[in-house]
C-alpha cells in the first residue's frame, strides 16, 4: 500500500547577528523573517516500487538529489529501510542568502517523521540535521512563519531557541535584488570566513540587542515601518561592516549595494543584505509602491546583472501533509 507525505517549506531572510564573539555570553543570536516565495515542496512516498519517471527534467533530477542526501541521513539515524522516492517539486535555490539548506534538511526530516509517526519536534530534526548550528532563524520560520528572533547559543545549547515571533503587518512588502552572477560564502568558505573575522565589540552586542528589544520589536507590535526599518538598516551596517574584511565591503556584490543606495533614496527603509548574500532586500509600506520601485529599479539597472522581485512575508511555518 502506498502512503505519502507532502511538505512546504519556506525561503526566509536572515537580517542580521546580535553578538558574532559571544561578548554577552551567547554567541550570535539573530533576527529573521519568513518569506511567501520562494518555496521548497517535495513529496515522500513509502513503499514505491519504481523510480521517478524517466521524463524527470534536468532541473528536477539536481533538486532531487540535493533532497536525497538528507533522506540518506534521517534513514541512517532511525534505521528506515523502505523503498522511498522522493521528488522535488520546487526549492529555494542555494547560496544566496534565503535559507536553502536548513529548508530542505526540515522539509525532507519533517516528512518522514510524519510517515514514520516518529513523534519528533522539529528541533529535534534539526539537530539530528545538524542544522542550526549559529542561526535559529531557519528553525523558527519553518516552526512558525512570520518574524522571528533566536537567542543565539549558550553553553549547553542543542539548537538556539526561539526568543520571540510576531505577525509581520500584512500590507507591507519585501523587494529582493538579486545579483545573477553572485553566490554567497557557503561550506568551508564560510566556516573559514568566520574563524577570520576579528572579535566584535561587546559595547555594539549591547547596544544592537537594546535597539532589537526596546525599538525594532515594539515597532513591529505598533507596525511602525519607518522605526524598525531604522534598526534593521544600522544592525545590518554594523555586522555588514564586521564582514567586509571576507566579503568586501558591507554588501557582497557592488550591484545591490547600489540598487539598495537607490531604493532607500526613494522611501524604502530596512535595507540590507539577507546572510552571506549575495541577494538585498528593502522594506516597503504597501504592494503598489514596492511594484512601482521594482519597475522602476528594473530599468534603472537593466545594464547590470540585478533582477527585483517584490515578495510578501509569510506568517505561518511549514506545511505537512500526509495522503
Amino acid at each position: 500500500m502506498l502512503s505519502s507525505v507532502s511538505v512546504i517549506a519556506p525561503a526566509r531572510l536572515h537580517m542580521g547577528f546580535l553578538d558574532l564573539s559571544g561578548a554577552l555570553k551567547r554567541h550570535f543570536g539573530s533576527i529573521g523573517v519568513a518569506l511567501d516565495e520562494p518555496l521548497t515542496h517535495l513529496t515522500i512516498t513509502k513503499n514505491a516500487l519504481s523510480t521517478p519517471l524517466m521524463s524527470m527534467t534536468d532541473e528536477h533530477r539536481v533538486l532531487n538529489k540535493r533532497a536525497e542526501k538528507y533522506l540518506d541521513i534521517f534513514c541512517n539515524i532511525f534505521n528506515i529501510q523502505d523503498q522511498l522516492d522522493i521528488s522535488v517539486t520546487s526549492a529555494i535555490p542555494q547560496h544566496i542568502g534565503l535559507g536553502s539548506g536548513t529548508q530542505m534538511a526540515l522539509a525532507v526530516g519533517s516528512g518522514l517523521n510524519a510517515l514514520y509517526h516518529l513523534n519528533l519536534s522539529t528541533r529535534d530534526i534539526a539537530a539530528k540535521m545538524e542544522r542550526g548550528l549559529r542561526s535559529g532563524i531557519g528553525i523558527g520560520i519553518f516552526e512558525n512563519g512570520g518574524l522571528v528572533v533566536d537567542g543565539g547559543r549558550g553553553e549547553n545549547t542543542i539548537t538556539p531557541p526561539l526568543l520571540a515571533r510576531f505577525n509581520m503587518p500584512s500590507s507591507w512588502r519585501f523587494i529582493l535584488i538579486f545579483d545573477e552572477r553572485g553566490k554567497g560564502l557557503h561550506g568551508e568558505q564560510e566556516i573559514q570566513a568566520f574563524k577570520g573575522l576579528p572579535n566584535f565589540p561587546q559595547r555594539e552586542a549591547e547596544r544592537l540587542s537594546d535597539l532589537l528589544l526596546m525599538q525594532a520589536l515594539p515597532a513591529i507590535a505598533e507596525e511602525n515601518l519607518k522605526q524598525f526599518g531604522a534598526v534593521i538598516t544600522e544592525l545590518q551596517r554594523v555586522v555588514g561592516e564586521h564582514f567586509s574584511p571576507v566579503q568586501g565591503g558591507i554588501f557582497a556584490s557592488p550591484h545591490v549595494a547600489q540598487a539598495t543606495q537607490w531604493l532607500s533614496e526613494r522611501d524604502a527603509v530596512a535595507i540590507g543584505q539577507t546572510s552571506w548574500g549575495p541577494t538585498g532586500f528593502c522594506l516597503v509600506d504597501n504592494a503598489d509602491h514596492a511594484l512601482s520601485l521594482s519597475r522602476n529599479a528594473a530599468q534603472v539597472f537593466s545594464h547590470t546583472p540585478l533582477t527585483f522581485k517584490v515578495i510578501k512575508a509569510r506568517n505561518c511555518g511549514g506545511e505537512i501533509s500526509l495522503f
